[in-house]
């Protein structure tokens, strides 16, 4: 896969940053720090004005597959910081709607609405801020993880799965949808529901992934209907 011009390349520093005090700080939280501070994609994105490192993946994804088209109608599902909205945003996307938990700070060119996808009045409410069917829905969303690797991979492939069925009810014909799983098994019910709805599904783990992620995304495009 080739990346984007405006990806790092994440073999090009030379020198790592070492956290020196770890005073008040557990294990976990300062090899939190050391990663932050040694992720080319985390200085990048602040650089680049990001709003995180996960807009490179979409970035990736988007220069591989082509998902985000002039003039098209994207909805963000768990947008928040806004990063994905972000990127839709600058590529052309003539509407941009992000829903979340969390409030979100305004961002240039996109509606945030604060609430539960899963809400039912919230179909509704999203294609009226759309101003009708979503051309690509994007998910990603995971839940906060037990360290139970098992467990972990059952609640966001179930999360995926909400992502999904709410897909169904607010895609355009020939559509795209995006979506977070964890490697493991337990998304291949899923992957078959996505091939009757899709032309094409793919499992996709873009270079901003990282490495040690069991993380993947999937990427269905065609949307035809059904589930």
């Amino acid at each position: 896969m080739s990346k984007s011009p405006s990806s790092p390349d994440p073999g090009a520093r030379s020198l790592s940053v070492v956290v020196r005090s770890a005073r008040g700080r557990s294990a976990g939280s300062q090899r939190w720090l050391a990663r932050q501070l040694n992720d080319p994609y985390v200085a990048a994105a602040r650089a680049q004005g990001w709003r995180s490192r996960a807009a490179f993946k979409l970035i990736e994804l988007d220069d591989r597959f082509k998902l985000i088209r002039p003039g098209a109608r994207v909805l963000d599902l768990g947008a928040a910081p806004g990063g994905w909205s972000q990127v839709a945003a600058r590529r052309g996307a003539a509407k941009v709607v992000g829903v979340d938990l969390l409030a979100i700070d305004p961002l240039a060119g996109v509606v945030f609405i604060k609430g539960d996808f899963a809400d039912p009045e919230m179909p509704a409410r999203l294609e009226a801020a759309l101003d009708g069917k979503a051309d690509l829905v994007l998910s990603d969303m995971a839940p906060n993880t037990t360290g139970h690797g098992a467990t972990d991979h059952l609640r966001i492939v179930a999360l995926a799965e909400l992502a999904f069925a709410f897909a169904l009810e607010v895609l355009a014909p020939g559509g795209a949808f995006v979506a977070k799983v964890f490697q493991g098994g337990a998304e291949r019910t899923i992957l078959q529901r996505m091939k009757r709805s899709f032309g094409s599904v793919r499992h996709v783990k873009p270079p901003a992934s990282r490495k040690e992620s069991s993380e993947v995304y999937v990427v269905a495009t065609g949307f035809r209907g059904g589930g």
